[in-house]
């Protein structure tokens, strides 16, 4: 493709699009054991040798977040060492064997379709390795993005990287859904036994491994596109390869234009890396607290229990339900593509915060009450879609850009395993809170959690007001400037 003195347009969305392949993977990998686990749990509460409890399947269901945190802490040295590129290509291939092993955990070792505590032990470990996978993909991707966009249009491709983790997260339910077809998922008693074993059959010893499995197919794809993309100039800069970003440059930016930023590339990377701290304390604690928030008001406990939380809700079809709530999220993320660069990154995430305190507060007040159940969806939606224009891509747009050159990889990899770790509170605390009750069939942690996530919603907004800068129409090397003033 020829290069203009504007520069291919072409050229740039080719990258991007399969640069967001990854965030395609980061929903699909953390979002379709909302399909699966309860096919899961009841082939593993058939193990003779060691009883499946609750708590057992709590920490299943979310033993990728552990791969996540690892992942994304050695994310920042990997994109130093390796380049964006190659980490990208390496979290591809552990999002392939994470989905193969995940469905199918016996291979080489085990025997078929007998649930053991070895068989347990490997399931997870094979969920670990893709959420280092998602952990790596989560940071470096919108990394990569930030460092071959130009500064005028960074936020919105930026923000596509965030409708793809919607979009793989709305394609994974919709999978699952068709691979649970007229199948049914178990349903417990009383007791905590399954009450429809004969119905509920196939979903036990099969259904939950093609959805694990099904992964295997965006997994392969992206493992080999990444391959045909270009390392990001920023870091080509870093390593003394002048030259070929420059080329990379004028492809994206025009010949005239690539002279100009390679020049501010290279008075910002007068050395490789700088401290950590050399631009203030305030960069690195905005940063994380970015992080910190996007997960504290709450949102992936919506996310992960969505099946089950619509079902809690009386709603008869709760993955109907799931999918709606998918598309719903689909489109406010557009919202947030298509205005990123017109109104700025704060006042999206302001208003985006006071959205989803109200929804959260409306979900407080009115969950559990009869005849009250679709006033609680509306709520649920409306707490969904606020996070879908604002925290949801906005955060990844700020983590991709408010770091100055030189401590980027790094300061990128603290903010983002920030976030996995509350992920992971969050989402581990959220059925023990929910269901919490002061005294005997009281609604007392139904209100309280979401009460909890709104008032987080509060406080985010009055963060980002008081503290984030705003990145608007700003280079990355502007934010040198930036953090020095």
């Amino acid at each position: 493709m020829a290069t203009t003195d504007k520069g291919s347009r072409g050229y740039l969305i080719g990258i991007v699009m399969v640069a967001v392949l990854g965030g395609l993977l980061f929903g699909y990998d953390t979002a379709v054991i909302s399909g699966a686990e309860k096919g899961l749990q009841a082939f593993f509460m058939g193990a003779k040798d060691f009883t499946y409890t609750k708590g057992w399947h709590g920490f299943t269901s979310s033993s990728a977040l552990i791969g996540c945190i690892i992942g994304s802490a050695f994310s920042g040295f990997l994109a130093s060492k390796l380049g964006r590129k190659r980490s990208l290509i390496l979290a591809g291939v552990l999002f392939f064997v994470s989905a193969f092993g995940s469905m199918n955990p016996e291979f080489l070792l085990f025997q078929h379709g007998t649930p053991t505590y070895s068989l347990l032990v490997t399931f997870n470990i094979y969920r670990v390795i893709g959420g280092i996978g998602v952990g790596l993909a989560s940071a470096i991707c919108p990394m990569y993005i930030g460092e071959v966009a130009p500064s005028n249009i960074r936020g919105m491709l930026v923000s596509w990287n965030q409708f793809a983790i919607i979009f793989g997260q709305l394609v994974v339910y919709f999978v699952n859904f068709v691979i649970l077809g007229s199948h049914a998922n178990p349903v417990y008693d009383a007791a905590g036994a399954i009450a429809n074993m004969a119905d509920a059959q196939w979903t036990i010893e099969t259904g939950w491994r093609y959805m694990f499995g099904s992964e295997m197919v965006p997994a392969g794809l992206f493992a080999i596109l990444i391959c045909f993309v270009p390392e990001t100039p920023r870091y080509l800069v870093m390593i003394g390869r002048d030259d070929v970003a420059e080329r990379i440059l004028a492809r994206i930016n025009g010949s005239s234009r690539a002279t100009q930023i390679l020049q501010d590339i290279k008075e910002t990377i007068t050395v490789k890396t700088e401290r950590l701290f050399t631009y203030g304390y305030m960069c690195i604690f905005v940063g994380i607290m970015l992080s910190v928030f996007q997960q504290a008001v709450g949102i992936n406990a919506v996310l992960y229990y969505a099946p089950r939380i619509f079902k809690d809700m009386g709603m008869e079809n709760e993955m109907v339900f799931t999918v709606f709530m998918g598309v719903i999220n689909i489109l406010f993320t557009l919202v947030a593509v298509f205005t990123v660069e017109k109104w700025g990154r704060k006042p999206l995430l302001i208003w985006g915060s006071i959205g989803m305190a109200l929804g959260a507060f409306g979900v407080a007040v009115t969950f559990g009450h009869q005849g009250m159940e679709m006033v609680t969806a509306i709520s649920i939606m409306v707490y969904s879609a606020s996070f879908m224009f604002s925290w949801g891509p906005i955060c990844w747009v700020l983590i991709a850009e408010i770091f100055p050159n030189t401590i980027r990889g790094a300061a990128v990899a603290i903010a983002v395993a920030f976030q996995w770790i509350f992920n992971f509170i969050v989402s581990s605390t959220f059925v023990p809170m929910f269901d919490m009750h002061l005294s005997e069939g009281d609604d007392f942690g139904h209100w309280f959690t979401y009460g909890l996530y709104g008032a987080m919603c509060l406080i985010a907004a009055v963060f980002v007001w008081r503290l984030v800068p705003e990145t608007k129409g700003k280079t990355l090397e502007d934010m040198t400037k930036v953090w020095r003033r």
